[in-house]
């Protein structure tokens, strides 16, 4: 272990010496056990991102003596995700990337793709997690969230094109008035006749925008198909991944891999990582939010919500005191999520609404799981 830690530090001072202080190593975190292709995968992608100036904190079973790579040894895939966010907590690690994260409600994934028909990068924006439980109002704040990384990732001036999908007429007159009050957005044009910013199918393919919008359940597809369809789908061996989670309140910096994730696309995600922290996303965010927020982000969102017909407010009920969650919930639809958690509430039980990696979860205590099942199967929020 001393070893590694005098190998790592002559490794980071040679990148200074000689490339300056500001290509230092990035230390990025990444889980091996989970893959469906085996653990070896990751740890061949872990070198390679080593190779390209990345000091990767590889979380796995298995030992590694390589330059650029130190071997964080874990039993079980449990235990690496709690390791994973015991090296982000401590600054060990400024990012990571691993293939499972239950992401809370208001955060989702920005995407990184190659596009087929040119060969150009493209951010879906979004494709895991739940940016708002309203439909719209996900997709205006998944446009600022690709806007954010395609900015950390060098694009000083992307633009935005919506994917022609239910709500892309509303998201985009949404934000055009963000645009009209002072919000600086770019809008693409579709390569078809017509013209604007809502994006076919074409468009998709030959990358007519530097960010996608669209939700993320069809983002997550998108990110399917245009990683694995030179490969009959079992292996994605082209992009970037489902890209780092983004959100309000959010302040780790967490890159999500499929378990059929290959070589390619595990070693991308890790430089796509090193890249958002050098370009300072957390800044960026920062910033395009505030700016989002001055021209009238929050009462335009606001505005969209007084417009559906026939909503009522919810009733008020609070939450009993926290406890540690550690349990999942699967198999509640995204509308009703936030109900199920104040059902759970007024039975005196403490829940959290969350995303899982195949949807919307509602989070438990251990001891309370099957008490919790019982009351949402009651009320038909779940299969009995």
């Amino acid at each position: 272990m001393i070893n590694k830690t005098i190998s790592n530090v002559f490794l980071q001072m040679a990148d200074i010496l000689e490339n300056g202080a500001s290509m230092q190593r990035v230390p990025i975190a990444v889980t091996a056990m989970g893959s469906e292709h085996g653990e070896d995968l990751i740890y061949h992608a872990a070198k390679e991102a080593a190779d390209q100036g990345l000091l990767v904190k590889l979380i796995g079973s298995q030992p590694l003596d390589y330059p650029g790579v130190e071997v964080v040894s874990v039993s079980s895939s449990e235990e690496g995700h709690k390791r994973l966010e015991s090296l982000l907590d401590s600054g060990e690690a400024l990012g990571g990337v691993t293939m499972h994260y239950p992401f809370p409600i208001g955060v989702s994934t920005v995407g990184r793709v190659i596009t087929p028909a040119t060969g150009k990068e493209m951010f879906i924006a979004t494709t895991t997690g739940t940016t708002a439980l309203d439909r719209v109002e996900g997709m205006v704040r998944n446009a600022i969230y690709g806007i954010v990384t395609a900015k950390a990732c060098g694009i000083q001036n992307p633009t935005v094109g919506i994917l022609n999908v239910d709500g892309a007429r509303q998201a985009e007159i949404a934000l055009q008035k963000l645009q009209a009050a002072g919000y600086p957005i770019t809008f693409a044009q579709s390569r078809r006749s017509d013209g604007g910013a809502v994006m076919r199918g074409n468009d998709l393919l030959a990358a007519s925008c530097d960010v996608m919008v669209t939700d993320p359940l069809t983002g997550n597809l998108l990110m399917k198909l245009l990683a694995a369809y030179t490969t009959g789908g079992n292996y994605e061996s082209l992009g970037y991944g489902y890209g780092p989670g983004l959100g309000e309140g959010f302040d780790k910096l967490i890159l999500i891999i499929s378990r059929a994730s290959g070589m390619p696309v595990a070693r991308g995600a890790m430089v796509f990582a090193a890249q958002l922290v050098k370009g300072g996303y957390q800044k960026i965010f920062a910033q395009e939010l505030a700016a989002a927020k001055k021209a009238g982000l929050d009462n335009l969102l606001a505005g969209l919500q007084k417009e559906k017909k026939g909503a009522e407010e919810p009733q008020e009920i609070k939450a009993p005191p926290k406890v540690v969650v550690t349990e999942e919930i699967m198999g509640i639809e995204i509308l009703d999520l936030e109900d199920a958690v104040r059902q759970l509430w007024a039975a005196g039980i403490y829940a959290e609404s969350g995303m899982g990696c195949t949807g919307p979860v509602v989070l438990v205590a251990e001891e309370q799981l099957e008490q919790a099942r019982s009351i949402l199967a009651d009320k038909g929020y779940i299969g009995s």
